[in-house]
């Protein structure tokens, strides 16, 4: 299974850490040339692999952490994304629900890459807690994952589980999906709320 960030600002950044702290190599890559951010990505350490768009797109499983107007950009590199899972990372807060068709901005991320397995999640934190260990006081720091494709959820709660967060499975993405999704200049109720779960 081969891994890729889509975007390289906070959050993707954040990803990255998580990956690198648990030596799982990712691909990461911008709409800028890999030059650009080659130093940053190094820092993280060297599982993180700067790639240009075209080659990053190649990995079976991808995080989409681009900012939401950008996603655009990112599904033209692929004429097709049959036999991949896209996990949307962005966040369409101050997006009127109009420009949607009202549907759930997954939803419509759904459809700009089309063949896809969609999976909103890893978007409910900050990028600051993001980036930190997920081990907390003995538990495990929570992911929201929403999803219409149950195997596909059910896939990168496995990879949460390896990067060493506590995946909670919410449902399809118009229903448990919109706790974790922006609706115009409002936030869904599970936006930043930062939970551990205890193993008991």
């Amino acid at each position: 299974m081969t891994y890729a960030i889509i975007g390289f600002g906070n959050i993707g950044q954040a990803l990255a850490k998580a990956f690198a702290r648990n030596g799982i190599e990712v691909s990461v890559a911008t709409t800028r040339e890999p030059e650009s951010f080659a130093s940053a990505a190094a820092a993280i350490g060297k599982m993180i692999i700067t790639k240009t768009l075209a080659e990053a797109v190649k990995a079976d499983i991808v995080f989409l952490a681009v900012r939401f107007e950008a996603h655009p950009d990112v599904a033209k590199a692929l004429p097709t994304w049959q036999g991949k899972t896209i996990v949307d990372v962005t966040n369409a807060y101050g997006v009127p629900p109009e420009d949607l068709g009202g549907q759930p901005s997954s939803k419509f991320i759904a459809r700009a890459f089309s063949g896809a397995r969609l999976v909103k999640g890893f978007n409910h934190l900050g990028a600051a807690v993001l980036a930190q260990d997920p081990a907390v006081h003995g538990g495990r720091r929570v992911v929201f994952l929403a999803s219409d494709d149950d195997a596909a959820a059910a896939e990168i709660g496995a990879l949460a589980e390896n990067l060493g967060f506590s995946p909670i499975k919410l449902g399809g993405l118009s229903e448990g999906g919109l706790l974790v999704q922006a609706r115009g200049k409002s936030w869904g109720q599970l936006i930043f709320k930062d939970l551990v779960k205890f193993h008991s």
